[in-house]
């Protein structure tokens, strides 16, 4: 089946075709191309920045689940008016400030077990590709000059306007924004270059020293890694305008073809029913959560766990459903771990895998219709505990089923996920612990194997005593 998508400029369902032409198998699609709008790098990330670039990880991971291969690129912006306020303010170069917050962005997406993508170029890296931009623009016609300054003149580009439906609103032409952010019922001209102001970073090119603006930084990575056309870009509903409407109108003028395939957009991320707002108290990192003791586990699930074109309310009784959801799924691993019965495969084992997986396929193609496929996988785990209730499950079932657990897990991303690295657990001391304590039971000094228990605990591991021995794991 194929992959369906809603598709932000066309407001329809559309087909996934990697490269643009339709091939008979899978495999001999190209790469699909991902582009991703990742962190401006001047400040701690927050978690609804977070429920978009987890949608970016789910994303990549499914094309890869589904048979295709992808080619991810998600840019970090260490050029702005923020980062260079946010360096002038601490009294360091831009580089080092945005290295720093560069290097804690990164860290945050270890720790909720998001994958690397294939490409993380720096804005400041492409200064190259933005200056070709802007020649050919010029060339074209689409661009002035104006105190050394290099402004896109919107109104010579009829389609301006497609992504964000526009038509209603005023384009007043020949008035500039030099800011990088602006108002969304406000359309001008916007800066492709800024002229040298004092204490700013700035950068040689034919247009005269200076900066680049935003909007022309992706445009210049797109084109800089991809050469061309690209399958899929993504990002939040926050950036259809002026953002994304800008990186059209400024990549199609300058090389005369189409720049996406297929938008899709992430809608925004609400906290205990509000818009997130420092002034509220509301507002939170990944690092807030996990100082409170929620873990990464917790909120990668409750982060991947809702549609992308719905808003998603997080809340704090979210992450405790997202505790007991997780609970489930480590009981079950634990009770799969007792089926040690000869035999092949049984029928009913190997026949609910395959439906299971069958559907949450032909779910999640649907646009990506991820809280569907879930509710089929929280299905499948209940028919594999009635399994094991009536004896039908062998060793080998065992295996099959596990099996299938680290296919889906390859999407999901937190069936087997454990922080027991990042967080400096030791596995080899916690089985020293464990032996220790079976002989302080056998020696039938209790109050030492309860202590031992307790201990542990504290250290935020919890033992199962179960009729083959003790399993440990990492309390959530």
């Amino acid at each position: 089946m194929p992959i369906i998508v809603h598709n932000t400029i066309s407001g329809l369902p559309d087909e996934i075709v990697p490269g643009g032409a339709r091939k008979d198998r899978v495999e001999d699609y190209p790469p699909v191309s991902i582009y991703s709008c990742g962190p401006t790098v001047y400040g701690y990330a927050h978690i609804g920045n977070f429920r978009t670039f987890m949608f970016n990880d789910f994303l990549r991971r499914y094309l890869r689940f589904r048979g295709y291969a992808v080619n991810h690129a998600m840019n970090i912006t260490d050029v702005d008016d923020k980062t260079i306020a946010g360096a002038q303010k601490d009294g360091i170069t831009l580089r080092e400030y945005t290295e720093k917050y560069t290097n804690i962005f990164l860290e945050d997406l270890r720790a909720l077990n998001i994958e690397p993508v294939e490409h993380m170029p720096r804005a400041t890296e492409s200064i190259d590709a933005m200056a070709d931009i802007m020649e050919r623009l010029r060339e074209r016609g689409f661009v002035y000059e104006k105190d050394g300054s290099v402004y896109f003149s919107i109104a010579k580009y009829e389609r301006y306007g497609r992504l964000s439906r526009l038509d209603t609103r005023e384009i007043k032409s020949g008035l500039r924004y030099d800011t990088d952010e602006y108002e969304k019922d406000d359309v001008r001209d916007f800066a492709l270059w800024k002229a040298t102001a004092p204490n700013e970073p700035s950068w040689d090119t034919p247009f005269g020293p200076g900066r680049p603006g935003w909007h022309i930084e992706c445009s210049a990575m797109v084109r800089k890694i991809f050469g061309g056309t690209i399958d899929i870009h993504t990002g939040g509903v926050d950036l259809i305008f002026p953002h994304h409407e800008n990186e059209i109108a400024q990549s199609e003028c300058a090389y005369g073809e189409p720049f996406v395939r297929h938008w899709i957009h992430v809608e925004h991320l609400l906290v205990e029913g509000k818009k997130m707002s420092k002034s509220l108290g509301n507002f939170y990192t990944l690092r807030d959560l996990l100082e409170k003791g929620h873990s990464p586990r917790s909120i990668r699930y409750l982060l991947i766990s809702a549609h992308y074109r719905k808003q998603l309310n997080f809340t704090f009784d979210g992450l405790r459903q997202a505790d007991a959801a997780l609970d489930r799924i480590d009981n079950l691993i634990v009770r799969l771990g007792d089926a040690k019965g000869d035999g092949p495969v049984a029928a009913e084992v190997s026949g609910a895998i395959d439906s299971f997986l069958a559907k949450f396929a032909a779910t999640v193609d649907d646009d990506l219709n991820i809280s569907g496929g879930m509710g089929h996988f929280f299905d499948f785990l209940h028919e594999v505990n009635a399994l094991i209730d009536r004896g039908t499950m062998t060793a080998a079932g065992r295996d099959a089923v596990i099996t299938a657990l680290r296919a889906l897990d390859a999407v999901l991303g937190f069936i087997f996920f454990t922080a027991q690295a990042d967080a400096g657990v030791d596995a080899a001391r916690i089985e020293s612990r464990i032996a220790e304590r079976a002989a302080a039971k056998k020696a039938k000094d209790f109050a030492r194997a309860d202590l031992i228990r307790d201990e542990l605990l504290a250290e935020g591991i919890i033992l199962e005593d179960t009729k083959d021995g003790v399993r440990w794991k990492v309390k959530k």
